[in-house]
């Protein structure tokens, strides 16, 4: 990898949040959470000189890569030239993807995102129709982004992320990776984080869901009685449901916000 990218001058850039892992160990180790990959359809967001993809592949999947950054794609062209159809190859914003028209349902999503879009992206495809067109993700963020995913209540790290990845999936952390398993080294210890689809809880819609989250959460430090004003009708349900209304978000579990959206829905 680091002769692919010396040949290509791919110096990772800060503004597209790029940080390469090169050890192949470590890649193949990421490759493998999903489970068995041979025969497979996988998502990659952000390949960059194409690490990750590479173990993908070599596991035996095919893989649909999205890359933004324009320098990085006569480097991924290289591996499209050695793996044929295995590989296909969109230039684009990962943001503006149609996931479920170019990749179609049952795909593995496996990606060391972006720093930049993470977040973003996570809560993409963590929204909409139930269950989703992936399989699995398995992604890897800042740690501290990764601690939130999987908090919870009544921790720090608990919030709007916490309930969305865990109000109709499982989401654990598989591994932490060093600051040195990247270059350039990030400033912030990585993990990698695998979340798997369950069963949606009847009768609650998704935008109800995130809509009374960002008001709960949108301000932390408050209390639901006052939150909960910016999502009429909310505090009155809270209330109805035993849900005292003293109490702030971060304490609220993620079933009972399940209750109360399932009521407002």
């Amino acid at each position: 990898m680091r002769e692919v990218i010396a040949r290509h001058g791919l110096n990772a850039t800060k503004a597209l949040g790029q940080n390469f892992i090169l050890d192949r160990q470590l890649l193949a180790r990421i490759a493998a959470i999903p489970g068995y990959l041979e025969g497979e359809h996988v998502y990659e967001v952000g390949p960059g000189p194409g690490g990750l993809t590479r173990a993908l592949l070599d596991a035996g999947a095919s893989v649909v890569a999205v890359e933004r950054d324009r320098r990085c794609i006569p480097a991924l062209e290289e591996l499209q030239k050695e793996f044929g159809s295995k590989l296909t190859l969109i230039e684009g914003d990962a943001l503006k993807i149609d996931e479920p028209a170019i990749v179609g349902t049952g795909a593995h999503v496996v990606a060391n995102l972006p720093y930049n879009v993470g977040t973003a992206l996570l809560l993409k495809w963590l929204g909409g129709a139930w269950p989703p067109w992936w399989r699995s993700l398995t992604l890897m963020f800042q740690k501290e982004v990764a601690e939130r995913i999987v908090a919870q209540p009544d921790t720090r790290a608990y919030g709007r992320l916490s309930v969305a990845a865990q109000w109709r999936s499982t989401a654990r952390i598989e591994m932490n990776v060093s600051r040195s398993a990247f270059v350039p080294p990030p400033k912030v210890t990585s993990a990698v984080v695998h979340i798997v689809p369950v069963q949606s809880p009847q009768g609650v819609d998704a935008k109800i869901m995130e809509r009374l989250t960002q008001a709960a959460f949108g301000q932390r430090r408050k209390m639901l009685r006052s939150t909960l004003k910016s999502f009429p009708g909310a505090a009155e349900a809270a209330e109805a449901l035993g849900i005292d209304l003293q109490r702030r978000a971060e304490t609220i579990s993620v079933e009972d916000f399940v209750r109360l959206a399932s009521v407002l829905g």
